[in-house]
């Protein structure tokens, strides 16, 4: 395993390091300005619009996506350290790039598995940054870890399908730019194969009896520059057949071909916001005096800093070897390490965020730094793309089962 950084990964993110300190850092401040002065929060501020033209500009576009014909053609090792730069800014950078979830995993979708009118009618646009999407999977009725829990109904009648089913915490469909939504049902309910009873259709937001019923705050905050989370309900509404994406019943393949890059791509964002919490206390400790002398000088400060350069270190290894096994045996031969992935990284950026908010004191808690919005953030991806206690039980039984 050669995990050293080719000569185009290194242009990239000598491009993306620059374009992050002369263009999204600034931007920060700027957004959360003109964010007060909009109509609805939920718009897109001007500057993201100035962010992805210079990003488009330098080349810096569709960074995720490996098919070539469509993206920048990146394995994912080369993809790894371009992602942990974006993720030092998550609420600007993966947008002004075109890589932010849930588009991401949308356009992987539309990629792999629709049909050429499919991805005129919606990938093209979703590629160029023209609209938003969203992918509605999860359910507030059913434990929706377990996909085969799903209940949202998707019945054939003649040439339509009818969808009826309630949705929640559905990243991006607060955004007045989210035109498509993928929905994820069950077409065979009552089939014998449980992996085969759903399907997934592409539903226009404005389809009759699709109604964005609420914001889903995530704690308290509700994620403007994401596109919110949304509850919508789907009430008896028609799309024609052709929505179909593949095949009646390939729905949960499908589900599983997208979570796996899309479980990397989160691990990848949270190491570069771990690495922005260390820059944070470092930079709080030498300028902060406390009881006589600065905080950089106390011991407790030490153990913070230390443990948290070690647990980042060892996370980038752990993620760029689940990288090069994505690109080398594919994601099910990876399916160890992106589990592997999934359960640590979080948890691990968690506590590094805790202590780099302690070191702030009450200005950790307040919106004057980003810490206590990216502490939410990286504590909320200990539940999505499935709880981490699904991935420990998986992961537990892999290893069991070589001793049974």
């Amino acid at each position: 395993m050669d995990f050293a950084f080719d000569a185009r990964t290194e242009e990239l993110r000598a491009k993306l390091l620059t374009f992050m300190d002369e263009y999204v850092y600034p931007a920060e401040a700027v957004a959360e300005e003109q964010r007060a002065k909009l109509a609805s929060p939920w718009e897109t501020v001007p500057v993201v619009e100035e962010l992805k033209a210079e990003a488009r500009r330098q080349g810096l576009w569709n960074l995720f996506l490996p098919d070539s014909e469509y993206g920048a053609g990146l394995t994912n090792l080369q993809y790894a350290p371009l992602a942990e730069i974006m993720g030092r800014s998550p609420q600007l950078a993966p947008t002004a790039t075109n890589c932010a979830a849930p588009d991401t995993g949308n356009m992987e979708v539309l990629t792999q598995f629709g049909d050429e009118q499919q991805r005129k009618q919606w990938l093209e646009p979703l590629l160029a940054g023209e609209i938003r999407s969203a992918f509605a999977m999860t359910e507030p009725e059913v434990a929706s870890s377990d996909a085969t829990n799903i209940t949202t109904h998707i019945r054939r009648d003649g040439d339509e399908y009818v969808i009826t089913g309630r949705k929640w915490y559905i990243s991006g469909a607060m955004n007045p730019d989210c035109k498509i939504f993928i929905v994820m049902g069950k077409t065979d309910p009552d089939g014998d194969d449980i992996r085969r009873q759903q399907s997934m259709v592409l539903v226009p937001r404005d389809t009759p009896g699709v109604t964005v019923k609420r914001a889903m705050q995530v704690f308290g905050y509700e994620d403007h520059s994401h596109g919110g989370h949304a509850e919508v309900i789907f009430d008896d509404a028609r799309v024609p057949a052709s929505n179909l994406i593949g095949e009646e019943g390939g729905g949960f393949a499908i589900a599983q071909a997208r979570l796996g890059p899309g479980r990397i791509h989160h691990c990848m964002r949270l190491i570069g916001m771990a690495e922005r919490a260390i820059e944070l206390m470092c930079r709080r400790a030498v300028a902060r005096t406390a009881f006589g002398k600065a905080l950089a000088q106390q011991g407790v400060v030490h153990n913070w800093i230390a443990d948290a350069r070690v647990t980042v270190e060892q996370l980038r290894l752990l993620v760029l070897k689940t990288a090069w096994l994505m690109d080398t045996v594919g994601n099910k031969g990876a399916h160890t390490e992106i589990q592997s992935i999934k359960i640590a990284t979080p948890r691990a950026v968690v506590d590094i965020l805790d202590r780099a908010i302690q070191l702030h004191g009450a200005g950790g808690v307040s919106q004057d730094f980003p810490l206590a919005e990216l502490y939410a953030g990286a504590r909320t991806l200990m539940i999505a793309d499935g709880p981490d206690e699904v991935h420990q039980r998986s992961l537990a039984r892999r290893e069991l089962k070589k001793y049974l």
